[in-house]
């Protein structure tokens, strides 16, 4: 499918924040209006109903104590006791008006009563409390009215009954208010956990689709590069998704096949090198042997006939053709490693040490070297090629020495899945600064008369290690002599018990 037709990622994000963003604004709001409602009928109840009807109960009990202080000084006409009459009075008339502002706000239909309530209060005082209190007063001492006694409890009954009936009613009030307030928070409980139910699915259902539609092609697609990084150039790329990624895709294939053609000609052309290298090495051996042979019968034939510079120029030129004939044996060794290949197989590293050190013993011997080795593993790979990166090593400890007898010392440590190994010697050291040249090509460090050599060795150490998985390094941590280093892949113990 075209890239074109697809939807951007930047696209397919914004839709989901899109969809969750109105879904939490549906769901703040009806949460939002639930919390008014609940609010509303907190207030009813607390602000409303349950004030007013405190109200008359506290109107209640200053009547009670208004008819308790009256029938107090009627029996003792005592003026102490009128101080509860008045204070009822006061504490009555602040609870008809509290009564009356808040049942005006909720039930207005009970402003009335509250208002019968004043007036029958007002009656009961004028026909009762009032001339009571006149005529003890003017007598000066108790008076006993049994007939209007009668008439004022009847009259005070019915002001009570009234009261009660309000306040019956205000108790429904409250009871009802209260009854809301727990449907609303019920319904408020609810929709949060609704809401909450509603988010994770949404949540949910958002993620799976992501996934889908973008973490799923995204992880194809690094699965399939990292297969093409692997080595498997031939691997077509290929990826579904969004826009973006299908693009992504395109971009690595076509630089995969950027890759595979340069790969190929870069094959062709080491191969067209490889096999210069070769026949160059092969047709230029023939003539040096003969250069050298006749400069040897030369030497032997003429020799005390030729003055001292023609001897010296006859060693001159048998010299340059054995030196010649060593580089380019050691420049064919070092084009077939990798190119002639051989069957890896399982290599006991100290059988192959032991055989180069057998090689190396006239050398150990002339020069009263040490070498000492810790127990080495058993790797994969060509044993010639692996002996050929000890004796390069130990041949270099044993030329570059210094005043002291050679000590050579083999360690090794594992290290993940690798082998790590060093070889360390009490010899003229390298300096930090050529650690990678020293690893160059025929680079050499020294003039050729003062240390032997063509400077191919550790090149073709670097080669053999990297040829069977590996790096190589010069160790620069500080110290006398030269520590080297090299990996080797580890073998499995599965796989040593099955070889």
């Amino acid at each position: 499918m075209d890239y074109r037709t697809r939807w951007p990622a930047s696209r397919l994000l914004m839709a989901a924040v899109a969809i969750l963003i109105i879904v939490c604004a549906s769901a703040i709001g009806g949460v939002a209006v639930a919390l008014m409602g609940l609010k509303d009928a907190r207030g009813v109840l607390l602000d409303q109903v349950g004030p007013a009807r405190r109200a008359v109960q506290e109107l209640d009990g200053a009547l009670v104590d208004q008819e308790s202080s009256v029938r107090g000084f009627a029996l003792t006409a005592k003026e102490e006791f009128l101080d509860g009459y008045r204070a009822g009075q006061e504490t009555e008339a602040d609870s008809l008006d509290t009564a009356r502002r808040l049942l005006g706000e909720v039930r207005p239909d009970l402003v009335a009563r509250v208002d019968a309530i004043g007036r029958l209060t007002a009656n009961w005082r004028a026909q009762y409390a009032e001339p009571i209190v006149d005529r003890i007063r003017a007598a000066g001492s108790p008076q006993v009215d049994v007939a209007g006694t009668e008439r004022g409890k009847e009259v005070f009954d019915n002001l009570r009954g009234t009261v009660s009936v309000l306040e019956a009613e205000l108790a429904g009030d409250s009871a009802k208010a209260r009854a809301d307030l727990d449907a609303v928070a019920d319904q408020v409980l609810y929709l949060v956990i609704g809401l909450g139910v509603l988010l994770v699915v949404i949540i949910t259902a958002v993620a799976m689709v992501l996934y889908r539609i973008l973490i799923r092609p995204l992880s194809v697609l690094a699965d399939q590069v990292r297969e093409v990084s692997s080595g498997d150039f031939e691997h077509v790329v290929e990826t579904g998704g969004p826009r973006e990624t299908v693009m992504l895709g395109e971009d690595v294939d076509a630089m995969r096949t950027r890759i595979l053609n340069d790969l190929e000609d870069l094959r062709r052309s080491n191969s067209e090198l490889e096999q210069f290298a070769y026949v160059a090495s092969h047709d230029l051996q023939e003539p040096l042997r003969k250069v050298a042979s006749f400069c040897q019968l030369l030497e032997r034939r003429y020799s005390g006939q030729l003055d001292e510079r023609g001897e010296q120029y006859l060693r001159f030129a048998v010299d340059g053709a054995k030196r010649m004939q060593v580089l380019i044996n050691d420049l064919l060794a070092f084009s077939r490693v990798g190119r002639l290949t051989r069957e890896h197989t399982l290599v006991d590293l100290n059988e192959t040490l032991a055989q180069v050190l057998d090689s190396y013993s006239e050398a150990i011997e002339r020069t009263g070297a040490t070498i000492e080795s810790a127990e080495l593993p058993t790797v994969r790979g060509e044993a010639s090629l692996l002996g050929g990166v000890f004796g390069n090593l130990v041949s270099n400890a044993l030329k570059f020495r210094g005043e002291d007898p050679p000590v050579v010392r083999i360690g090794v440590e594992r290290t993940d899945a690798h082998w790590t190994f060093t070889v360390s010697d009490n010899g003229i050291g390298i300096d930090a600064e050529y650690a990678e040249r020293i690893f160059v090509i025929f680079q050499r460090l020294h003039h050729k008369d003062d240390y032997p050599g063509t400077g191919i060795g550790l090149a073709m150490c670097r080669k053999i290690i990297e040829y069977h998985g590996g790096t190589i390094w010069l160790d620069t941590g500080g110290g006398t002599g030269t520590t080297f280093k090299f990996t080797l892949p580890a073998v499995e113990d599965t796989e040593d018990t099955d070889e």
